[in-house]
């Protein structure tokens, strides 16, 4: 027996091993700043908690449809109109064990040997890998901190094959923050337009974190004429702050939607019943403290933008949304720590961070792009002060 060779075409995710890492280095004493995780550090709202509580107390504990209770789906459709101005029914929405499900779900049903999918880097670690798995080819667009890591129609044009499958877009970028304009967005779409055999996976769960007045946009509302080619994507773990309630969802075409549904009822059946509840209490609930966690993190984006711009050696362009920044790091690679080791390349700059500054980022070839580091920002002002303090003087002892 030996492990079959879909799952030898796929890693672990280098984001979780550093998270694991650092907890493992927190129960040993160390002080060490864990800035990999994307996760928000606000609690869920108590709200979203009582639905749930109220979901165990009511019974709501058995089997629920595969892809989502009726409740949750009605919550999902009503939450596209209200807040992106797409008209889903029912039927053709579902809910997932949360993005990456979403994502799996999506690509496996839908790719064979040989199709391709469009991946501007920096990308989400987990889309190359389960195009991989699927036996998919993952076609990787870099797009440097020049074009503020955003792909162009231009790349996008290049990169279209007849084998060409899937384009996923994902706004505000997970691991750089970059967000699309609603121009940049009818700039693609007119690509896609000559292109009908090109859908279109718009990953927008950082939705709800965006800055300095930036209005959100989805390609399906930005361009009707792709509504039938794209599926939606979004969720409650970032916004909400349900990261371990594991609820993803998306909306598109119905006989997409079905297929889905299909491999979703011979791998996990439906999502937890209790966080199916709550969810939809998300959704319909009150979203005016989204605004607040917003202007949240933006004050911390601009404490953590301005002080690793003022790190020798990197520059760090400011994100749109999401909760994080992508510095990049050129100007570190070369360069010898005090111990006399050469830092040749982005991991191992951020192997010296953990080791001599204790504080824990994700290098930039786990995403697709380097020379450059993920810092999340997703954690209080004074730890981010001192995690970029501790990175400043790291960065000055390199010669």
């Amino acid at each position: 027996m030996h492990p079959s060779t879909a799952l030898n075409r796929i890693s672990p995710s280098p984001t979780l091993a550093i998270s694991s890492k650092v907890g493992t280095l927190k129960r040993a004493g160390v002080d060490v700043i864990g800035l990999s995780a994307g996760e928000p550090d606000f609690d869920t709202p108590d709200f979203v908690k009582e639905a749930a509580i109220e979901a165990i107390r009511s019974g709501q504990t058995k089997y629920t449809d595969v892809d989502g209770t009726p409740a949750l789906k009605a919550a999902i459709a009503a939450k596209f109109k209200r807040d992106n101005g797409l008209d889903y029914a029912t039927t053709q929405v579902t809910a997932n064990v949360g993005g990456k499900h979403t994502l799996f779900n999506a690509m496996v049903a839908t790719l064979d040997a040989g199709d391709e999918v469009i991946i501007p880097a920096p990308y989400w670690v987990s889309y190359p890998d389960v195009v991989q798995f699927t036996g998919g080819v993952p076609v990787v667009v870099a797009c440097g901190a020049a074009q503020r890591y955003k792909i162009t129609p231009e790349q996008l044009e290049a990169a279209i094959t007849p084998r060409t499958k899937w384009l996923i877009l994902n706004s505000p970028s997970n691991p750089t923050g970059a967000a699309y304009s609603t121009d940049e967005l009818r700039a693609l779409g007119e690509v896609l337009l000559r292109h009908p055999h090109v859908w279109v996976f718009a990953d927008d769960m950082y939705e709800h974190i965006l800055y300095d007045g930036f209005q959100f946009s989805t390609i399906a509302q930005v361009v009707p004429a792709l509504f039938e080619r794209t599926l939606t994507v979004n969720g409650c773990s970032k916004a909400y702050a349900m990261t371990g309630w594991r609820i993803g969802f998306a909306g598109g075409p119905e006989w997409l939607i079905k297929a889905m549904g299909k491999l979703q009822s011979q791998s996990t059946s439906n999502p937890c019943s209790i966080a199916q509840a709550a969810a939809a209490a998300a959704l319909n609930g009150d979203q005016t403290f989204l605004k607040d966690r917003a202007a949240a993190f933006q004050a911390r984006r601009n404490l953590v933008v301005g002080m690793l711009n003022a790190t020798m050696g990197m520059q760090c362009p400011r994100p749109e949304g999401a909760f994080y920044v992508y510095p990049e790091c050129s100007g570190l690679i070369g360069k010898r720590t005090p111990k006399g080791a050469v830092i040749d390349c982005d991991s191992a700059l951020v192997d010296y961070l953990l080791d001599e500054a204790r504080v824990a980022a994700v290098p930039g070839i786990a995403f697709g792009l380097s020379p450059a580091m993920r810092i999340s920002y997703a954690t209080s002002e004074s730890v981010l002060r001192d995690a970029c303090t501790r990175i400043q003087e790291a960065c000055a002892a390199l010669a």
